[in-house]
Formats: C-alpha cells, structure tokens, sequence
C-alpha cells in the first residue's frame, strides 16, 4: 500500500467515524498532500507504509520549517501572510500529521512517535468581530433587496434573518430540508445537526419564522426531502453564492471585509451576552462543545468596552489633566 491510499483511507474515516467537517477535510488533505510531495522529493520517489513509519522528526521539522519559510516569502500582487497566520496554519499541519499517523498506527499497524513529539505554536486566537445590532438585523433586507427575482429575495431575506436570529453556521442554514422546517413550525425550533454531528435546538424568533413560511410559501419544490435554500437550477443552495451575495451588499454599505455570513453568528452570540444571557445557554445556543470556545465573547465584549471607555472617558488619555 502507498502512502496516497493510506491517505485516502484516513480522510474517508474521518467524514465516516469522526463526523469531520468538509472544511476540516479539505484542510487536512491539503496539508497531508503537501506532506507526502515532500517526502516524495526527499526520497526521490512515491512514499509507501514504510516510509511513513521511518520518518525521523528531524524529517517532520524539515517539512514544518520549509512550509513556514514558503508561506512568509514575499509575493508579487499578493497579502503577505503574517507570522501569527502562518503559525495558525503550522498549528493545523501538527494536528493533521497527529490524527493521521494515530490513524496509522490504530488501523493500519505504521507506528511512528516522532509525530506526538512536536510542537504546536501559540497563536493568538482572534476575537469575533460582530456587526452593529442596527445592521445585523437588517442584512436580510437589504442582501435581499439587490437580488432582482422575487423569489430569490424572499430566499435571501429568509435565510440572512435565519443566521442572525439563530446563531447558525451557514453550512448548518444550508444543509437543512423543507421538512425540516416544517417540524420547526409546528415545535418552535429548528433541530440543527452541528459539527461532529452534534445536534442542538435553534428556537424560532416570530420575526424569523414568519421569514421562513413566507419563504416556504415561494419554495420552488417544497417536498419535504427537498434542500430549504435552493439555488436557480433547483439544487441546494452553495454557500459561496450567499457570501457572494452579503459581499455585494457590504461593498455598497461601505462595510468591512468581515461583515460575512460567520459574522451573523458572532452578531447573535455577542448581541445575547449584551441582553445578559447566560454563557452556558449562548455556548448551547451555538453548539460549542467547549465553554472556553463561548468565552471569547466575553473577551470580545470587554475589548468593546475598553475602547469605548478610552474614546469617551476624559481620564482616558496620558496625562489628561484635571479639569475640575
């Protein structure tokens, strides 16, 4: 067996039995890809189990260094990728090699520890940067306005007012069916299947589900096995026509760049723990498997607090004076 197929073999297990994410999977078969070409160039031919079970951590270091080196080198035309980028990416290649050579080892009999010797770089996990409450409750009238067909603005209003109100993913939006929302209407809230497949309750705001029957009033198919956001030829919707359509709307605005679908998410879970909602509720809300997930709203919010405090508090400043 080559390496390749020891590969594909991982990342099938892992959409199998893990319940991996088609972004986690992506990431890792790009990451694993570019692994085995460098062992191909450092051996001078295909790897195999074998090569996979003989390579030294000095090898893995190699590989980590020279895709570090790749990634800061300046580029014609292009954003420089930024030491903390480039160690959040370093960060992913560590847990991807981890995760397939533990694979290897549980399935296929390669061991190898060089891999759990690594390091992992500390990053800085950036805070969520959400919209304005003002905005964030109208993207769904106003991406929808700039659609020129009745029915994909209906679409649209529905689904933008859906991310925000509920706090989805737009991968979770977009997977559901027509039947889905149907139990949702009879129930008050949407069974969202989450990352891991992991299922939480999404309860439905009037404002939103009046959005929603509206929409399933306009619905091209409404078989309940049929996709709930579907696109112009009838299948269901790709996420990257909705982030096409929001980058439309925020370029008219005059928005920043991470005025996206995800920063609907973010809206809902910052604009929760603003109203006092409680950490555990907005981390069930969300789906986090981990509290210390949600608490970066909390950090986000005492970021927003202490800016606002160093514009507006005359004691802000250096050497303000006394002015009594």
């Amino acid at each position: 067996m080559t390496a390749e197929d020891a590969l594909r073999q991982f990342l099938a297990w892992m959409v199998a039995e893990k319940g991996a994410s088609l972004h986690t999977i992506d990431a890792y078969r790009g990451d694993l890809a570019r692994f085995l070409a460098f062992l191909t160039r450092h051996h001078g031919g295909e790897p195999s189990l074998d090569t996979l079970r003989t390579t030294a951590l000095a090898d893995l270091r190699a590989w980590l260094a020279h895709e570090q080196t790749e990634a800061l080198a300046p580029r014609i035309g292009g954003r420089p990728t930024t030491r903390d980028k480039a160690a959040r990416t370093r960060a992913r290649r560590v847990s991807a090699l981890r995760s397939f050579y533990r694979f290897l080892a549980r399935h296929l009999g390669v061991e190898n520890p060089a891999p759990s010797l690594l390091t992992t770089p500390r990053t800085k996990r950036p805070l969520p940067r959400p919209l304005p409450v003002e905005a964030a409750m109208e993207v769904g009238e106003e991406v929808a306005a700039h659609e020129s067909d009745a029915m994909a603005q209906e679409r649209d209003r529905a689904l933008f007012l859906l991310l925000y109100g509920c706090g989805l993913r737009i991968s979770e939006a977009l997977s559901l069916d027509v039947g889905d929302l149907d139990i949702a209407l009879g129930s008050g809230a949407l069974r969202i299947r989450g990352k891991g497949g992991k299922e939480r309750l999404a309860p439905l705001v009037p404002r939103v589900e009046e959005a929603l029957r509206r929409w399933r009033g306009l619905h091209p198919s409404p078989a309940k096995d049929e996709p709930l956001f579907v696109g112009v030829r009838g299948g269901r919707l790709n996420a990257a026509v909705a982030q096409r359509a929001m980058r439309t709307w925020r370029k008219g605005e005059g928005l920043p760049d991470h005025a996206t679908p995800h920063a609907l998410r973010h809206s809902f879970a910052t604009h929760m723990m603003e109203g006092g909602a409680d950490l555990r509720v907005i981390q069930e809300l969300l789906g986090h498997a981990s509290l210390s997930t949600t608490q970066r709203y909390t950090l986000a919010d005492e970021a927003r607090l202490l800016d606002v405090w160093q514009k507006a508090h005359p004691r802000a400043t250096k050497g303000a004076g006394d002015k009594s």
